[in-house]
């Protein structure tokens, strides 16, 4: 298997040039401020040659190896200003409406749970059966995937009506500059919002293989989305940052729904999964063995999840105005993500300095 630490672009033999000296200096900003000689920041867009791309039918994603998918942890990120509580807040009221609407009582397993059936566990709301996990793990997606859409959305259109590449977070920097080989896209932002979002609708198309929703259950996910969709959207344009760490708090909910259904599989309390074999389209996108097993789908997709609450977190601790995408160009490997909760600024910088060094050796 492919480690999650790949590179997002295969760069074609002897298309790369050597970075001019125009590195990243001091220079003025436009409010007469002085910006750090820092490959976390950037002032202007810079322009690449695209030329190959090696890769699937799908947007970038992650494949772990065995001993990625083992190293998630569950970690919290602690809030650190009234913007942080208020996202953590948010995320614990819908968190809150999430049960409701999917039926779950959240209710602690007894200690002598072993000594009892199952379906007296399921009977007295200790745990869910497959149904009302895949129900629970359906309305999760659809909301998922809605955040990395928008961002992506937001910050495209204003690519076109600013008429340049995409710049702040999503822009690549000064260090690169003369570059070539490497797609465009992949600098930006956009392109790491766009993944994400993908990434959560192949989680639903994979679970929807297995559980065609009821009409009712589409009526509640067309009125949740459509409101999430729209508070996003505005929530976004006022402050990116504060929603990043909204969904790096909704990352963290997720890695703990895909961990508790993990521990009950093993345990033995979903016997309707133990040996059923993994959908087709898991194993095709996720590189899974012929013969994985829904236990290997979650493994998988918790990993994707717990990707997603790095990265969201990691940037809601940058600068919106100046700091680039540290993740533009490659990732790290889940035995740094599944146990960090995320990038403070100056370990974002040093990231982002050591993939300029190993663009340069190319």
């Amino acid at each position: 298997m492919h480690s999650s630490s790949c590179a997002r672009a295969s760069i074609k033999a002897g298309a790369t040039t050597k970075p001019s000296d125009g590195t990243a200096t001091s220079k003025e900003t436009s409010q007469g401020r002085k910006s750090p000689g820092s490959p976390l920041t950037t002032e202007s867009a810079v322009s690449t040659v695209p030329t190959m791309v090696r890769g699937d039918w799908v947007l970038f994603h992650p494949v772990y190896s065995p001993a990625e998918l083992k190293a998630v942890e569950v970690l919290h990120q602690e809030p650190k200003t009234v913007a942080d509580k208020a996202a953590k807040a948010l995320v614990i009221i819908s968190r809150k409406l999430f049960d409701v609407f999917s039926l779950y009582k959240a209710k602690p397993l007894p200690p002598n749970y072993k000594e009892l059936s199952v379906q007296y566990l399921r009977d007295n709301g200790y745990i869910l059966d497959e149904k009302g996990w895949l129900r629970r793990i359906l309305f999760l997606e659809t909301i998922a995937g809605v955040p990395g859409m928008v961002a992506a959305t937001i910050r495209h259109l204003q690519s076109l009506r600013l008429m340049r590449r995409d710049n702040g977070w999503y822009g690549l920097n000064q260090r690169l500059r003369g570059m070539v080989g490497v797609l465009n896209a992949c600098f930006h932002r956009i392109h790491t919002c766009l993944e994400e979002a993908e990434n959560e609708r192949m989680h639903l198309m994979t679970f929807m293989t297995l559980r065609r929703p009821s009409l009712p259950f589409r009526a509640i996910i067309l009125a949740a989305q459509g409101v999430f969709y729209n508070l996003f959207f505005l929530s976004y344009i006022i402050s990116p940052k504060t929603c990043h760490r909204f969904v790096g708090y909704l990352e963290e909910e997720a890695v703990y729904t895909y961990t508790k259904c993990i521990n009950e599989l093993e345990a033995g309390l979903i016997p309707e999964w133990t040996s059923k074999p993994a959908p087709e389209i898991s194993i095709d996108y996720w590189r899974l063995s012929p013969d994985a097993k829904m236990l290997d789908l979650l493994y998988a997709v918790r990993s994707d999840e717990t990707t997603h609450r790095f990265v969201n977190h990691s940037l809601a601790n940058l600068n919106p105005e100046t700091d680039v995408n540290p993740f533009a160009l490659r990732e790290p490997d889940m035995h740094t993500k599944g146990k960090k909760i995320s990038f403070e600024r100056d370990e974002a910088e040093a990231y982002v300095k050591n993939s300029h060094d190993l663009i340069e050796k190319k």
